[in-house]
């Protein structure tokens, strides 16, 4: 066997790359699996995007390589949705980088910013990508802690208070995903001014904002923030568009430009299907979002229900696909909790220590599970 490059010796497969085997084995085995782990969109996007998508097909350009910055015509149609939704005004030609989901949008910015050494800092808990790209080009990750008495904030002053002359990147994420918690316009304006004094460049991950959240808000709108900032932005989650991979990284012309050198050495553009489909389902309406989320909010009654059946605590303030949920004090490990559930109740449910320490006592729900089933979960206790 040849020798597996160092940094591999740093991360580990993905967790739901490994226990969804596990998972899958079960229901293979006979098992009546409720999956209430992952969150992927169980329902339909917008029909217009499959039109659009199979009109286009027969166009001249539709089966050759694409641009590697996308077609005008969505880059048009993300800034029109940056305007519209955010009250952010970007330029299509130079400030928005469409990506094949923003997960690939974490590596590219980490390859384009990070020299092995430098020093990056993480949420937690947060989205475990952030920590295995960081180790995977040899840089250093240091978790600033949130926690509940904080709202999931960070600490500004706990944060000045440690050595940040290595730091050249931080990920933020609000909504913030394992948690639900959302950020006010003054927490991005504090952020701002953290990254500015201390000379950091700040990325939002911004998947969730549409989702049970009557307050949508893009880090960008904060004052001086291209400085000092990006943002990723998918419309997995928006559109239940999960496997077209669509995401987008938006900001300043100077950092898209180094990014863009990365992304066209790494792919040869996104599919013109997909880009002419996504193109259309940007210019959704408030309907749209209505009809989503009166889906998402019945489920989420529902699995406050579960949750309680469990003896856990929650906070129903919180947006996002998930419920971030504490579990009783003799619950003992999550871990070993919810792999109990899975296998005398064949309901796989998220532990939250996935997520960093900071998920030490908690689980986590999705919400991509239709309301029968999760009634059938709850009829199982």
């Amino acid at each position: 066997m040849i020798a597996t490059a160092d940094r591999l010796q740093q991360t580990t497969e993905y967790y739901f790359s490994r226990k969804l085997k596990e998972v899958r084995a079960l229901q293979d085995a006979g098992k009546p699996i409720i999956n209430m782990g992952i969150g992927s969109p169980d329902l339909a996007p917008p029909p217009q995007v499959i039109e659009a998508l199979t009109q286009s097909l027969q166009d001249g350009p539709a089966h050759q390589y694409q641009g590697y910055k996308g077609l005008p015509q969505l880059r048009n149609a993300m800034s029109d949705f940056y305007k519209n939704r955010y009250h952010v005004s970007l330029d299509p030609e130079a400030e928005i980088l469409p990506l094949m989901g923003s997960k690939e949008g974490i590596m590219h910015i980490s390859m384009a910013f990070l020299n092995a050494g430098d020093a990056v800092l993480i949420p937690n808990p947060g989205y475990p990508t952030y920590t295995s790209v960081t180790n995977l080009l040899e840089a250093k990750p240091i978790y600033y802690e949130l926690n509940a008495e904080n709202n999931w904030l960070p600490d500004y002053k706990k944060l000045s208070e440690r050595d940040l002359s290595g730091v050249k990147l931080m990920w933020v994420n609000y909504p913030h995903m394992p948690t639900g918690a959302r950020a006010s316009a003054a927490d991005f304006e504090e952020l701002i001014a953290f990254a500015k004094a201390n000379n950091i460049l700040v990325i939002n991950d911004n998947p969730y904002s549409f989702i049970l959240n009557d307050d949508p808000r893009s880090l960008l709108a904060a004052p001086g923030a291209q400085e000092v900032a990006l943002e990723l932005n998918s419309l997995s989650k928006s559109f239940n568009m999960a496997g077209w991979r669509v995401g987008m990284v938006v900001g300043g012309e100077g950092y898209l430009n180094d990014i863009l050198k990365v992304k066209s050495n790494m792919d040869s553009g996104m599919f013109y299907g997909i880009q002419k489909g996504a193109a259309a389902v940007l210019q959704e309406g408030d309907e749209w979002f209505k009809k989503l989320n009166t889906i998402y909010e019945k489920r989420r009654k529902l699995v406050w229900k579960l949750a309680e059946k469990l003896g856990c605590t929650f906070d129903k303030q919180a947006a996002g696909m998930f419920i971030w949920a504490k579990l009783p004090q003799n619950a003992g490990d999550a871990e070993a909790f919810i792999d109990k559930i899975l296998l005398e109740k064949s309901i796989f449910i998220t532990p939250g220590t996935i997520f960093g320490d900071q998920g030490t006592g908690y689980i986590r729900f999705s919400l991509c599970v239709t309301e029968d089933k999760i009634e059938e979960a709850i009829s199982r206790f």
